[in-house]
């Protein structure tokens, strides 16, 4: 009863680090509530992979109870911050309102899509971010190949078979390498006299090159393997209007698609600006050991927090899995030393390379700073997800072997609806500006 309270916002990669760290470092000087709107924990990477229906859903997903039994998990979305009265106000599943008292807070909020004045994408595009869009779009992109079995005309037939992926990021870059795929397998057990031509992939972005994050030997991989697949990669493009109908891009050419998938970046959960703390774009700024400045009970990691980079002066660490896991860890270890147990540190990052999973055995990844691709990145990729992952390996590794030897089921589950995800979720008035404008390159 005399413990101190510490409260975890979000059970991302930040968030859940921070928790397991403080449940493993200061279990008995704490009692940790984690605040989540699910029970889960989801390891994003591997998302493209349930939308090509290489893995189950629940493969990506790590039960929160069982993965941190010492922390008292609370079910609900976060709707406020009262820094005076120590207080987090939030909203649980059934709509009920709440609060939580905490003696130590640790913001983890994580990201949501990066909406852009677009006309039209908020009503006729999707983002991925969670489980609810990977099921979604596993759905449509296999019913918009049935339905173009049975299109009134070729045109509608070849709208159909066409999928638009704005962003070559990581997770735009894997969705069209996945997808190529994906659309293939179902094109060839389509009977005969319905396979009516080869799907196509288009992956656009306003950036010079694909992966323009990573450096130029990662980058040309990726192309390289797209291109050999048969995804339309246009850089240097970007999308002025989505429409019913299909997209109109910045040199006037319109593509007909029902499939639109907005990939573009994210940014940090507005809840962060709301807290009344200074902001860096939309992070709440921090100190090294990721405490933030007048406020010594609270901390902020992951996409939440605008960390220094000590390794970069004047800059902030990107909002990447590999910093949000690290700082998570930090951040809960200093939580437990600003409650007696131990000394705090400050953040300090040492690169330890990047993978991108490509589809079939391919990949690009550069571990240690080691440029890798082909089969031998593959493995070194799937190696990787399998060491980061805080739980279901075996499992993603048996749907791997048995995605290996055995077709992949394409059925609709009908689970999740269009207007249950939609891209707008977290600023619609952005969204819907009317008027033109192109597409920025991703963050």
């Amino acid at each position: 009863m005399n413990r101190s309270r510490v409260v975890v916002v979000g059970a991302g990669f930040a968030g859940f680090q921070a928790a397991r760290a403080l449940s493993r470092t200061a279990r008995d000087e704490a009692e940790i509530v984690l605040l989540n709107p699910t029970d889960y924990f989801l390891y994003l990477p591997l998302l493209p992979q349930v939308a090509a229906g290489i893995l189950e859903p629940r493969r990506v997903s790590v039960s929160l109870p069982g993965a941190l039994p010492r922390v008292r998990l609370q079910l609900g979305e976060a709707t406020g911050v009262d820094l005076e009265a120590r207080r987090v106000a939030f909203t649980d599943p059934e709509g009920r309102s709440g609060t939580l008292a905490y003696d130590r807070l640790v913001l983890a909020v994580g990201s949501v899509n990066k909406l852009l004045p677009v006309p039209g994408i908020a009503d006729h595009a999707h983002g991925f971010r969670g489980l609810p869009e990977a099921l979604y779009l596993r759905d449509h992109i296999t019913r918009q190949i049935e339905l173009a079995d049975v299109a009134a005309s070729a045109g509608e037939s070849a709208s159909r078979r066409t999928f638009v992926v704005v962003g070559a990021g990581y997770t735009g870059t894997e969705i069209a390498a996945q997808g190529q795929l994906f659309t293939d397998a179902l094109t060839r057990k389509r009977p005969a006299g319905n396979r009516g031509g080869r799907t196509r992939w288009v992956l656009l972005d306003i950036a010079d090159r694909v992966l323009p994050e990573l450096d130029h030997r990662l980058s040309s991989t990726a192309d390289r393997v797209l291109r050999r697949r048969g995804v339309d990669v246009r850089t240097g493009t970007s999308v002025k209007e989505a429409t019913e109908a299909g997209v109109l891009l910045d040199d006037g050419e319109f593509i007909d698609t029902k499939t639109l998938i907005w990939c573009v970046g994210v940014r940090p959960d507005p809840l962060v600006s709301e807290v009344g703390l200074p902001v860096e774009r939309g992070r709440l700024v921090v100190e090294p050991r990721l405490g933030v400045p007048g406020h010594p009970e609270v901390f902020a990691c992951g996409d939440a927090a605008a960390v220094p980079d000590l390794t970069r002066p004047g800059e902030y660490t990107p909002m990447t899995a590999q910093h949000a896991s690290r700082q998570g860890k930090l951040a809960g270890l200093n939580v437990a030393a600003s409650l007696g147990d131990g000394d705090q540190r400050p953040y300090e990052h040492h690169d330890l390379g990047f993978a991108v999973d490509l589809g079939g055995v391919q990949a690009a990844a550069n571990p240690l700073g080691i440029a890798l691709s082909g089969p031998l990145a593959g493995a070194v990729t799937r190696g990787y997800h399998l060491a980061a992952m805080p739980g279901n390996r075996v499992r993603v590794a048996a749907d791997w072997l048995l995605d290996a030897v055995l077709p992949r089921q394409s059925v609709q589950l009908g689970l999740v609806r269009s207007w249950s995800v939609p891209l707008d979720t977290a600023s619609p008035e952005l969204a819907r500006v009317p008027g033109p404008g192109p597409i920025a390159k991703e963050e």
